[in-house]
């Protein structure tokens, strides 16, 4: 059975994404497009669309062109929107990594994107050096003016007119974000101008989801480099003329006062943060009475802490549902219904097919019955660079994306998540692939053989979790494990808990039965 939006498809138009991002820039020109939250300094509409053009005529002189990739290894600030569109202006392609990654994960992503130029901060300035050190990055610059690397400025000198570039919306892609997919190391998602100009429009075509509105102010404290950061919070709320508060990293304070401050009217978060907004004692110290509407994503929220959040905030919460390979929205709560399921992840979006399968045979499964969900549309990624055989395991012939999650459908046509059967692990919303840590771990000269899974964790969703098996004749004890891993990790990707064992579990093949450890951890967890 075929599940569709409540509502009719939507047209969409054949543009690039700095077209439709910037429809409204002549209109709003003097209108705040992005304030930075510490310290006021705004770009309205007007110089947001200046300094984008300013930025790809500078590329331009560096010799970039259709096709190149840069990077941006950054925390949210207003220069990272004039990066992504001043790229995408001249049919180049950013690949947007973590801005706590080490130098090791970012040289990686470096490698495999191909990128050209690499834009940072200064205080990532030094890791992203040595990362640039095992890459074919020609130049780095730098927001600020700190040495060591070109001042961002130093491409801002000219007249501000770009090379006029041809671009295919639904060929050319115009961002190239890092995800794990179902299992293994991180990938590079093609997302196209047609990937992302559709999911704009189809956020704006679900009419019973309270979105984002031109009098609104979003509060953007959600990673950028992150899909749901850079197209639901940065992308959308620049596409309806709304203005953008941006936030460099979370602090909780920090985001009270900016609530209060700015009144901010939407709140995109994750539920570690709604988690704080229904339990932390200092919530109570702000006026959060301008909030309207509080979204959460990337992490299931359970029904009771939205209904919590809720009411001790006084604002209405919701759901959605998606993946970077979907550009990333599938589903969105239909917040005007009456009496709609808080703790669902909402209904389809327009021009968005989703269906129920048995994880089995592969069949549909009857409504109400759980089984793997699968999504067509065309917000869905061209593929993973350079990974035909990965693009081939994820979609399938008739154009179905695999999420490798496990839900159903309920009798009113609300979706539920109730399990993963894809290996990645999210914590705080953010993916950790259980491969790549058991990579990082048979490098250590004491193990010999290791399988990570996720354990439920309140605040983190999720925890990684090693099961480890030594070496004969060899020592080694949890915090020493964790330190070393530590080292060569971005934080969300430490190891957080630890079981040595006399042998993993694995299939006649060699592949780790990863769920048969998730089944007996849950099973004493339960006892």
């Amino acid at each position: 059975m075929i599940f569709k939006s409540p509502h009719p498809d939507v047209t969409i138009p054949d543009v690039s994404v700095p077209e439709f991002v910037l429809r409204h820039s002549r209109r709003l020109a003097d209108k705040p497009a992005i304030i930075e939250a510490a310290t006021g300094r705004t770009l309205t509409y007007g110089e947001l669309d200046r300094s984008a053009r300013t930025l790809a005529a500078g590329l331009t002189a560096r010799g970039f062109v259709k096709g190149d990739v840069l990077a941006i290894y950054s925390p949210n600030v207003p220069e990272y929107a004039v990066i992504l569109l001043a790229a995408g202006m001249l049919g180049g392609i950013c690949t947007t990594a973590n801005p706590l990654y080490t130098p090791g994960e970012l040289a990686r992503q470096l490698s495999d994107s191909k990128a050209r130029f690499l834009f940072t901060v200064g205080p990532f300035l030094d890791k992203a050096n040595d990362a640039v050190s095992d890459s074919e990055v020609e130049e780095v610059f730098v927001i600020g003016d700190d040495d060591g690397a070109t001042p961002f400025s130093a491409l801002m000198q000219n007249d501000g007119t770009p090379p006029l570039v041809a671009i295919s919306p639904a060929e050319d892609l115009a961002v190239l974000p890092y995800s794990s997919g179902t299992t293994g190391f991180p990938k590079g998602v093609m997302l196209t101008h047609r990937n992302i100009v559709t999911n704009l429009c189809q956020c704006e075509g679900m009419e019973s989801f309270e979105g984002v509105e031109e009098h609104d102010t979003v509060l953007g404290v959600l990673p950028f480099f992150h899909i749901y950061g850079m197209v639901v919070v940065l992308q959308l709320t620049l596409a309806r003329g709304a203005t953008l508060i941006t936030m460099p990293r979370f602090d909780m304070e920090e985001f009270l006062g900016a609530v209060q401050k700015y009144k901010i009217t939407i709140a995109p978060l994750v539920p570690p943060i709604v988690l704080g907004l229904a339990k932390h004692p200092v919530v109570d110290n702000y006026d959060l009475s301008s909030l309207r509407f509080v979204l959460s994503g990337a992490a299931p929220l359970s029904d009771s802490l939205a209904q919590e959040a809720g009411e001790r905030i006084g604002c209405r919460l919701a759901q959605g549902y998606g993946m970077t390979e979907a550009s990333p929205v599938t589903h969105l709560s239909p917040t005007t219904f009456p009496n709609y399921k808080v703790g669902s992840l909402g209904m389809p979006v327009p021009n968005t097919e989703v269906t129920i399968v048995d994880t089995e045979s592969g069949g549909p499964v009857e409504q109400g019955e759980s089984g793997e969900i699968w999504i067509r549309g065309p917000q869905i990624m061209k593929g993973y660079m350079g990974r035909a055989d990965a693009t081939a395991e994820s979609i399938d012939a008739e154009g179905w994306y695999r999420t490798g999650d496990i839900g159903y459908v309920d009798e009113d046509g609300y979706f539920f998540a109730v399990d993963r059967l894809k290996e990645l692990i999210k914590f705080k919303g953010m993916q950790v692939a259980p491969a790549e840590l058991e990579a990082l771990l048979l490098t250590h000269p004491a193990i010999a053989d290791a399988a990570v899974i996720p354990v439920p964790d309140l605040e983190a969703g999720e925890l990684p979790k090693a099961y480890v098996v030594l070496r004969a004749d060899q020592r080694l004890d949890a915090d020493s494990l964790m330190d070393f891993v530590a080292t060569q990790v971005a934080p969300h990707k430490r190891i957080r808990l630890v079981e040595f064992v006399d042998q993993i579990p694995k299939s006649a093949s060699g592949k780790i039965l990863r769920r048969v450890l998730i089944d007996q951890d849950r099973a004493r967890a339960n006892s």
